[in-house]
């Protein structure tokens, strides 16, 4: 379509064609004329007359004007990313007809160019998450962008924790595109155990069995970012800003993530996407839940008592690495929605694949080498293991704990930082914060890998105990912390139910320098998953590797289709444990999730446990 439009007093020639909308000024023979040109898959939306949406909506009544609204990409700044913005344009047309012609061509065009945009969405919103602004977030930027696009939403506003995700486990989800949580990190953990193991039950598949095939998930997971650090939101697209997201929901941007199954003892514990650590910071997390009524200033207070306890923990780790050919958790890459790596990945795993069935054949065929013999032993004393499936970088440390970390080439990067000197270990989280590699280091390892075992102990020492018919203080430990977590679990069907009590932490042995100063420390620490304490010391996580995903990017809009290592089967009627990730309610507030790592600024509370050992000599002098 093509015709004469006005701007003002300035006249324009539009033209619309299978893929752009241009207009170009007419003016002077003699000088140069500019041709603005937008995307048809950016057109957000088209409305009669001369209307504003944001901050505001406004709109003034004219029968021969429309305005068309688009997406504008601006420089962040600082950021890795780029902003969003909602831009907009109107035009007066010579006749009304000329106008409708104009409005429904556009609409058109972006529907049939754009199939993957959602038409209908169902919103989840925390109300307390961050600063409990989730709700104000989502009806004064959100909405407007949703209903200029022509998106049906149905809200809910959760009222106690894991009702979304018990929500997407009963509910009927037919008609739905996709599903939206307003909130944090932990907001974001709900709805995707939701999504997934609804998926499963549905395919009728067990989620124990850490070899199992995970059927593809076909809803997606938007992220409208509301919560204290949004690390999963800043870790794809680079910024932290609602209507950025929000538009990459609108035009149907998709981003695959990897997902890491977390199992113990035969039995899927929960899914992870982002950080899985075991001592600093499953100590942090331990230490903040015990001093809950100081409210945030908690987080800074655990991280320097945390540090100062100087405590480093034995363990095993098996691992299972992956490719190094491929792609190396020290290339120096940084990955974002589009990154290349994972692209290439996806592509050399299923380059020809037209359905499920195939895709699958195709993955367990590559797949077949990762066998035992493949796997690599380290045993030693560690102040920290740590798992990540992405880079978990955040605006206070813009690189994260892994920079160079992938989010859909089916690895996670596996760091490990030795038993140190105390200074040694202030200045790995320190690099945290800066430019500097935190991994060159005497004392840090880091294994991109497929796959890690974790245990306490060695199979030696438990033999040792197992021959005297006693059980070793990390086992006697353990079963403790186990046997308060199992008591409180009732199951029924498919659906494990769960109480409000809380497996509480290992107790410390007495107070803030516990490490320098106490004969006797704790023999092991707990598991920091997505901010939740796992009472687990052994453990088995295996990255679920994301199959397939839409060629468009973002980070704000994941679709989530985990992968296989071997083929699984259908839960018959005779297991008993197939009810999925053991989540718990705990001791939390209405609609709050426990916060950890990614919703707690972790690096803030690094930073300013720094500030406060340098602004006391005494402590500095301690450490000394």
């Amino acid at each position: 379509m093509e015709s004469s439009l006005w701007l003002g007093n300035s006249r324009y020639r539009g033209v619309l064609t299978g893929w752009t909308f241009n207009w170009t000024r007419i003016g002077n023979k003699n000088r140069h004329d500019k041709t603005i040109s937008v995307p048809v898959a950016d057109v957000v939306g088209v409305e009669e007359g001369r209307v504003s949406v944001l901050p505001h909506k406004s709109a003034e009544d004219s029968d021969k004007d429309f305005t068309v609204f688009y997406v504008k990409r601006v420089s962040s700044g600082s950021s890795r990313g780029l902003l969003w913005r909602l831009g907009q344009t109107q035009f007066s047309c010579p006749s009304r007809v000329l106008r409708d012609q104009w409005t429904k061509h556009l609409r058109a065009a972006f529907k049939t160019h754009c199939p993957l945009r959602p038409s209908r969405l169902l919103v989840f919103i925390n109300p307390l998450g961050g600063k409990k602004k989730g709700r104000h977030i989502y009806d004064s930027l959100a909405a407007p962008l949703f209903e200029l696009a022509g998106i049906s939403c149905h809200v809910i506003v959760t009222e106690r924790a894991n009702q979304a995700r018990d929500h997407l486990l009963k509910k009927d989800l037919t008609g739905f595109d996709g599903v939206v949580c307003v909130g944090g990190d932990g907001m974001f953990s709900e709805v995707l155990h939701g999504v997934i193991g609804r998926t499963q039950q549905e395919a009728g598949l067990c989620e124990n069995e850490p070899s199992a095939v995970l059927q593809a998930c076909p809803l997606h997971i938007g992220i409208i970012p509301a919560g204290s650090t949004d690390c999963v939101c800043f870790a794809t697209i680079g910024v932290i800003d609602p209507v950025t997201s929000a538009l990459h929901i609108i035009i149907g941007d998709s981003q695959p993530l990897d997902v890491c199954s977390v199992h113990h003892s035969s039995t899927l514990v929960r899914y992870s996407v982002s950080l899985l650590g075991y001592g600093f910071f499953g100590d942090v997390l331990a230490q903040s839940e015990r001093k809950r009524w100081m409210g945030p200033l908690r987080y800074d207070y655990a991280g320097m008592v945390v540090y100062l306890s100087n405590r480093s923990y034995p363990g095993v780790v098996h691992f299972l690495p992956a490719d190094p050919m491929l792609s190396s958790p020290r290339d120096k890459t940084r990955c974002l929605s589009g990154c290349d790596v994972c692209s290439r990945s996806t592509e050399r795993l299923f380059p020809q694949c037209s359905d499920s069935s195939s895709l699958c054949s195709s993955y367990l065929s590559q797949n077949s080498g990762d066998s035992e013999g493949d796997w690599v032993r380290v045993e030693g004393r560690f102040r920290c293991v740590s798992l990540t499936c992405m880079s978990c970088s955040c605006p206070k440390s813009p690189l994260g704990l892994s920079p160079s970390a992938h989010l859909a080439d089916g690895t996670g990067d596996l760091i490990l930082v030795w038993d140190s000197h105390p200074l040694g270990f202030l200045k790995y989280l320190y690099r945290h914060t800066s430019s500097q590699d935190q991994f060159d280091l005497p004392f840090v390892e880091v294994h991109r890998v497929k796959a890690i075992r974790f245990s306490a102990s060695s199979g030696e020492e438990e033999d040792v105990y197992k021959e005297a018919g006693e059980s070793s203080p990390a086992a006697e430990e353990e079963e403790e912390d186990k046997r308060g977590y199992e008591e409180d679990i009732s199951r029924n069907g498919s659906k494990l139910h769960l109480t409000s009590k809380r497996p509480q932490p290992p107790k410390a042995t007495c107070g803030v320098l516990c490490g320098v100063c106490c004969s006797k420390a704790p023999t092991t620490s707990v598991w920091n998953c997505d901010g939740e304490i796992l009472p687990f010391t052994d453990i088995l996580c295996r990255i679920q590797r994301v199959l397939l995903g839409p060629s468009e990017f973002t980070g704000s809009w994941c679709d989530f289709t985990p992968g296989a290592l071997k083929a699984g089967r259908p839960c018959s009627q005779e297991m008993t444990k197939c009810e999925g990730p053991n989540l718990q309610e705990g001791t939390k507030k209405a609609g709050r999730l426990s916060l950890g790592p990614h919703q707690i600024p972790f690096l803030t509370t690094v930073v300013n446990s720094i500030n406060y050992l340098f602004f006391y000599p005494s402590i500095a002098f301690v450490l000394i």
